[in-house]
C-alpha cells in the first residue's frame, strides 16, 4: 500500500459497529499485553455500550475502518478513553488526525479541556502526547501498574 495523505472520512460509530470498533482496538492494544501482563482497559469494554452512550468516531480508509476514537463528555473536559490505529496503518499520522478531530469535537461542544490517561508502561504513548501539548496532571495506582493522566488546554 503506497504512503497517502490522511483519510478525511470519520464517521459516527452506531452500537452496530461494536463488533468492528472491539477488532481494531484489540490489534491496535494486543502489542502492551505482555507489557502489562493483562489485557489493556479498552480490550476488555463493552463497545456496543460504548457506542450507545458516548460518542464514538470511526476512522476509514478507503471505506474500511482502520481507527477508533472514543470520546465521553464529562462537566469539565472531554476524555479520550481509547484511540487506537490498526497496526497495517499505524505510524502515518492516523493517530494524530484522530487526535486532532477529538480537540475539533471538544472545541465544538465548548469545552477548554480535553484529557486523557495512559499506562506508565506506555512510554511511547506518554512521549507522543507530551509532544502534541499534553502535560501530565497526576498519576493513580490501578491493577497493579500507574496510569498516567494528562490535559490539554484548548485554544478557543
Amino acid at each position: 500500500m503506497t504512503t497517502r495523505e490522511p483519510p478525511s472520512a470519520i464517521r459516527r460509530a452506531s452500537p452496530d459497529d461494536a463488533e468492528t470498533i472491539a477488532a481494531l482496538t484489540n490489534a491496535a492494544y494486543a502489542k502492551y499485553i505482555p507489557r502489562l501482563g493483562r489485557r489493556p482497559q479498552p480490550m476488555t469494554a463493552d463497545y456496543r455500550q460504548m457506542a450507545a452512550e458516548h460518542r464514538v468516531w470511526l476512522l476509514c480508509w478507503d471505506d474500511q475502518p482502520v481507527g477508533v476514537l472514543v470520546l465521553m463528555l464529562e462537566p469539565e473536559a472531554v476524555l479520550i478513553y481509547s484511540i487506537a490505529v490498526s497496526p497495517q496503518h499505524q505510524k502515518r499520522g492516523l493517530g494524530g488526525h484522530l487526535l486532532a478531530w477529538a480537540e475539533q469535537q471538544a472545541r465544538q461542544e465548548g469545552y477548554p479541556l480535553i484529557r486523557l490517561y495512559t499506562n506508565e508502561r506506555m512510554e511511547e504513548n506518554i512521549a507522543w502526547y507530551g509532544r502534541l501539548g499534553f502535560q501530565e496532571t497526576r498519576r493513580e495506582l490501578y491493577l497493579g501498574s500507574t496510569l498516567v493522566h494528562m490535559a490539554k488546554r484548548l485554544s478557543t
